[in-house]
């Protein structure tokens, strides 16, 4: 594992867990990503985007500059501009 990259969680130690996204950024660039669709439905991604959501929101306020509820206002407010005027047209998923 690159020193770059984030440790696996412990559920990554379950023969039936499955890497289903990871995410590289760069400051003042785009993302790349890949993902695999794993769900049926994919009404699933937005539970996930949610609680990844709710535990960025706890990490940033663990500095104390804000709350966990000021930045997941932050965060949803980002997704609802993102969506609706993308800054990026995004490119084909690599997986």
């Amino acid at each position: 594992m690159s020193l770059k990259e984030l440790n696996p969680p412990p559920l990554a130690q379950d023969p039936a867990a499955q890497e289903v996204l990871r995410v590289w950024a760069v400051a003042d660039a785009s993302q790349e990503y890949v993902l695999q669709p794993t769900w049926d439905d994919p009404a699933a991604w937005g539970l996930m985007l949610v609680d990844i959501a709710r535990h960025a929101a706890r990490a940033y306020a663990r500095d104390g500059q804000q709350t966990e509820q000021q930045v997941l206002e932050r965060i949803y407010w980002g997704f609802k501009v993102e969506s609706r005027m993308p800054t990026d047209p995004g490119q084909q998923v690599h997986g």
